[in-house]
């Protein structure tokens, strides 16, 4: 059944819905991290992001999206926008976190919210847009790069 039939909006988040957001970030921590990085500390959704999303909901270089279906927060996506540097002088993108709650995938609901995610990066006049995912992740890769993105750097790691 697609989204749209099963009520799904996808939408700015509010203060409302940081309790919503907390879920999701938590249940996207335990998933994608807990399997993938020991460096992670997956309390940080409960512990500190009541108060990173609450600030976000009105910062206007954030982005903080919410599926919701009949007032349930299905899947979210937050996102951020930086100017340039001196070595790359162009405004960037950054999509920062992004999950859908496994009854809900397959839905379309993830892409989405990157196409509203890339359309408040256009509105925000920045030239590149950017994600970061696990290299062990290959359904997150295979799905970003359905959607437009491109490998462009390996980040490597080597733990001491």
């Amino acid at each position: 059944m697609s989204d749209a039939r099963r009520g799904v909006v996808v939408r700015r988040a509010g203060l409302a819905d940081v309790d919503g957001l907390v879920a999701c970030s938590a249940a996207l921590f335990a998933e994608d991290a807990g399997a993938r990085d020991p460096s992670v500390d997956l309390d940080w959704p409960r512990e500190h992001g009541p108060r990173r999303f609450a600030d976000g909901v009105d910062d206007p270089g954030r982005l903080l999206l919410v599926a919701d279906r009949d007032g349930e927060v299905v899947g979210h996506l937050t996102g951020t926008v930086s100017e340039g540097s001196a070595i790359r002088p162009v405004r960037v993108a950054t999509l920062v976190s992004m999950y859908v709650r496994p009854a809900h995938r397959g839905e379309r609901i993830g892409e989405r919210l990157v196409h509203a995610f890339t359309a408040w990066a256009r509105g925000k006049e920045a030239e590149l847009v950017e994600v970061t995912a696990y290299a062990g992740n290959a359904g997150a890769v295979r799905f970003y790069e359905r959607n437009g993105f491109a490998a462009t750097t390996v980040t490597l790691e080597a733990r001491l």
